[in-house]
């Protein structure tokens, strides 16, 4: 008889999952810490974005976007706080869909939409199953 996991599947798939865990949180991380090391080089000109978008607090949501793509992205690569910190970069993904992408007509924002709504999809699963065995949640 094969040992199972506490989800049903064999034991043998556990090492398996917990690669594809790692992997799909290094990757969907990349794009938010190439972002948001981007917005650290570059602060006048994220400012002037926010600005341009009219969203108040221009110098807040500097800092905020910053931090959540940063630190929030290394903090998903480590695995640590997995499940807090894949719904925080969920809801902020979900947010910059709404506050700069919203003109769905040009087609460049469309793309830009969904490719937001899609990894707030995939950090959701993220903050479903936690980090796996390779991260600092250990689960």
């Amino acid at each position: 008889m094969t040992s199972t996991t506490y989800e049903g599947a064999p034991a043998s798939s556990s090492s398996t999952s917990d690669l594809l865990a790692v992997t799909g949180r290094v990757l969907i991380a990349a794009i938010f810490v190439l972002s948001g090391a981007s917005k650290l080089a570059d602060p006048a000109g994220t400012i002037a974005y926010i600005e341009s978008a009219g969203l108040p607090l221009p110098t807040v949501g500097y800092a905020a976007a910053v931090a959540v793509e940063l630190i929030g992205g290394l903090l998903l690569v480590a695995g640590f706080q997995t499940r807090i910190v894949a719904l925080a970069i969920a809801a902020f993904s979900i947010a910059a869909a709404f506050s700069f992408h919203a003109n769905l007509a040009d087609q460049n924002q469309f793309i830009h939409f969904f490719k937001n709504i899609a990894m707030a999809g995939g950090l959701l699963q993220v903050a479903a199953f936690g980090s796996g065995r390779f991260g600092f949640d250990r689960r």
